[in-house]
C-alpha cells in the first residue's frame, strides 16, 4: 500500500506504474482518492476547530457560572450541545471517508522498480542467466507419478476417498526423501545466518490483508467456517505478521529468518497432463526464508536471496536458470521479483522452483512494522523467498537429481 501523501504529490507517477502494471481500469482510482484526502484533511481542520470552540465555549460557561450569569450560561450550553452534533456528523463523515480512502489505497499497486521490465504476463519475463548445463538423457524418462507409484511411495487414491482430489499420501522411501529436502534446506539457510522457526499455520484476517492482495486471498485462501481464521498459504504469511503493530530497534536489523510450515492453498483451475502427480495439490510443505531490514538495504538482499535459492539446487546438481519478471507479472505488492526455474528433462523445459521478491514498505505499512532509528520511527522493508516448496517439485527431483545426490539425501 502506497503512502498517500506520495500518490497525492505524484498523481502522474502513481498513473505511469499503474499503465505499466496494466492495469489501465484503476487509473481513476488515483483522482478520487486524492480528492478524498483533501476532503478528510478539510474535514479533520473543521473537527480541530470546532473542538478547539468547544473547549473555550465551556470555559466560559464555568466563569459565568461564578458570576452568577445563569442565563448566558445557559446558552452557552446550547452552543456546547450543538457543536457536539456537528462533531459527532463530522466525525462519522471522516471516518467513512477514510475507510472508503483505504479501501481504494488497498487496490493500488506498490511502485515497481525501474529496472523492471514492462510487460503483460509472464510469457514476457526475462531470462537473466543459467546456471548448469540442461541435460536431455538418451533414454525416455517416466512421469514422476509413475516413479512414485513403482516405489510405493505415493497414494492419491486413499487421499480422495480421505479428503478429495488434489492430496496425497507419502509412503517410504519417497517420504523419506520428502523429509531429507526439508532438513538439508533447514540447515542449509541456518549455515547462512538464518533464524529457524515454526510459525502458526492459521492467521487471522488482518494479517491476510496485510500480507497479500484481495484477488491474491481470494484464489489461494481457506477460511476456517465460523472464526476469524484462514489457514496459510505459505509460511511467509505467519512470518510477517509476526511483526504486526510492532517497533523493533533498528540495531537488530536485518532480521533474518527461515520457517517451515505446510501450505494450503485452493489452486482453482484446470491443469494439464504433467500436474496430474504431485502438482497443484492443496497441501505441501515448505521451507521459507524471510527478511525484515532497512530500506535501502532491501536490494542487497534480494540479490542475496535469489542467489540462495540458486546454490541450493546446484548443490543437488540440478541446473536452473533466473528470470527477472516482467511489470505485469508482479502482484500487487511488490516492487521486484525474480523466478529460479529448474529443468525438467522428462518436459524438456524449466519450471519455477523459487521466486524472490521484495515488497519496499507494502506490508509494513499494512500491517504498522517499524523500525526505531536516530532520526525517528521508519517502515522496515520486507523480502521472502521459497528455500524450497517439497510436493510441488519432488517428482522433477526424482527424475533430474543424479544417482549420488538420491542415495545421499534419503540417507540423511
Amino acid at each position: 500500500m502506497l503512502d498517500i501523501k506520495f500518490l497525492k504529490e505524484n498523481k502522474e507517477l502513481v498513473k505511469e506504474n499503474l499503465k505499466k502494471k496494466f492495469q489501465e481500469e484503476k487509473l481513476p482510482f488515483v483522482d478520487e482518492v486524492s480528492e478524498k484526502y483533501e476532503k478528510k484533511t478539510s474535514l479533520q481542520q473543521q473537527i480541530d476547530n470546532l473542538r478547539k470552540e468547544r473547549n473555550s465555549t465551556s470555559a466560559e460557561i464555568g466563569l459565568l457560572l461564578k458570576e452568577g450569569k445563569k442565563e448566558e450560561a445557559e446558552k452557552q450550553k446550547a452552543k456546547v450541545v450543538e457543536i457536539n452534533n456537528t462533531l459527532v456528523d463530522l466525525e462519522k463523515e471522516q471516518t467513512t471517508l477514510e475507510e472508503e480512502i483505504k479501501k481504494i489505497m488497498m487496490v493500488i499497486p506498490q511502485m515497481i522498480d525501474d529496472s523492471v521490465p514492462v510487460g503483460k504476463d509472464d510469457s514476457e519475463n526475462v531470462e537473466n542467466e543459467r546456471f548448469g548445463e540442461p541435460i536431455v538423457p538418451d533414454y525416455e524418462i517416466p512421469h514422476h507419478a509413475d516413479i512414485c507409484a513403482k516405489l510405493n511411495g505415493i497414494d492419491k487414491e486413499s487421499a480422495g476417498r480421505t479428503s478429495g482430489n488434489g492430496f496425497y499420501y507419502l509412503m517410504g522411501d519417497v517420504a523419506r526423501l520428502h523429509s531429507a529436502m526439508l532438513s538439508y534446506a533447514r540447515d542449509f539457510m541456518i549455515d547462512k545466518g538464518f533464524i529457524y522457526c515454526i510459525p502458526p499455520f492459521m492467521i487471522h484476517s488482518d494479517v491476510v490483508t496485510g500480507v497479500m492482495s484481495f484477488a491474491e486471498m481470494d484464489a489461494m485462501m481457506y477460511k476456517i467456517e465460523g472464526e476469524d481464521l484462514y489457514l496459510i498459504g505459505t509460511s511467509e504469511h505467519s512470518m510477517i505478521g509476526k511483526f504486526k503493530d510492532q517497533i523493533v530497534k533498528e540495531e537488530e536489523l536485518p532480521i533474518a529468518m527461515t520457517s517451515y510450515s505446510p501450505c494450503f492453498r485452493k489452486e482453482v483451475g484446470a491443469h494439464g497432463i504433467e500436474e496430474r502427480g504431485l502438482y497443484r495439490v492443496h497441501q505441501f510443505e515448505k521451507q521459507e526464508m524471510v527478511v525484515l531490514c532497512k530500506p535501502e538495504e532491501a536490494m542487497d538482499w534480494y540479490q542475496k536471496m535469489w542467489n540462495f535459492t540458486v546454490e541450493f539446487f546446484r548443490n543437488l546438481d540440478v541446473p536452473v536458470r533466473t528470470l527477472e519478471c516482467c511489470s505485469g507479472d508482479l502482484a500487487d505488492l511488490k516492487v521486484k521479483s525474480c523466478d529460479v526455474e529448474a529443468w525438467s528433462p522428462r518436459q524438456q523445459k524449466y519450471f519455477e522452483v523459487g521466486s524472490c521478491s521484495t515488497l519496499g514498505d507494502a506490508q509494513s505499512r499494512r500491517l504498522s512494522i517499524r523500525a526505531k532509528g536516530e532520526n525517528g520511527n521508519y517502515l522496515v522493508a520486507t523480502l521472502n523467498n521459497p528455500v524450497v516448496a517439497i510436493c510441488t517439485q519432488i517428482g522433477n527431483w526424482l527424475k533430474s537429481l543424479n544417482s549420488q545426490a538420491k542415495s545421499t539425501l534419503i540417507s540423511a
